[in-house]
C-alpha cells in the first residue's frame, strides 16, 4: 500500500467517525422525543408534500407497512394531516400540520443552537478550517439531496 492510499484510508476513517459522531450528537440534542424516521418523514413531507403513503415510503426507503406505522404515530401527535387525494379516490395525501411545522422548527432551532455551542468551543483557526471545508462537505452530499 502506498503512502497516499494509507493517508486516504486514515482520512476517510477519521472523517467518517467525526461526521457520524457529530450527526448522532446533534440528533440527540434536538430529537423532541421523535424517533429519527418520524422526524425524517416530517421533513420529507414538508419538502415534497403533500404525498401519498407509497410515495413517502419510497422516499424514506421503507416498506409501506412501516410508513403506515410512522404516519399513525405522527397522526397521534397531531403532526400530520390527511385528506382525500383528488386524483385518486382510493388514496389519501399526507401533509404537515401546523403542529408538525412547529416540531420541525423547534428541532432545527435546537440543533442549530447545539452546533453553535460546539463551534464556539473551537479557536478561530479551527472555525476557519471548517468554513473552508464547507464546499467540499456540501459536494459530498449534493447527489443525495435529490432523493
Amino acid at each position: 500500500m502506498d503512502t497516499r492510499t494509507t493517508l486516504d484510508a486514515e482520512v476517510v476513517g477519521r472523517l467518517r467517525l467525526a461526521v457520524g459522531r457529530l450527526a448522532r450528537r446533534l440528533r440527540l440534542d434536538g430529537d423532541r422525543g421523535l424517533p429519527p424516521l418520524q422526524l425524517s418523514t416530517l421533513v420529507t413531507i414538508e419538502l415534497h408534500g403533500p404525498l401519498r403513503l407509497g410515495e413517502l415510503a419510497q422516499r424514506e426507503a421503507v416498506a409501506a407497512p412501516t410508513m403506515s406505522r410512522v404516519l399513525a404515530a405522527l397522526d397521534e401527535r397531531g403532526a400530520v394531516e390527511r385528506r382525500p387525494d383528488p386524483g385518486d379516490a382510493r388514496s389519501t395525501l399526507v401533509s404537515v400540520s401546523r403542529a408538525g411545522l412547529d416540531i420541525i422548527a423547534t428541532v432545527r432551532s435546537e440543533r442549530t443552537a447545539s452546533l453553535t455551542r460546539r463551534l464556539d468551543r473551537l479557536d478561530a483557526g479551527q472555525r476557519g478550517a471548517i468554513l473552508a471545508a464547507l464546499p467540499a462537505l456540501e459536494a459530498l452530499v449534493a447527489e443525495e439531496v435529490e432523493r
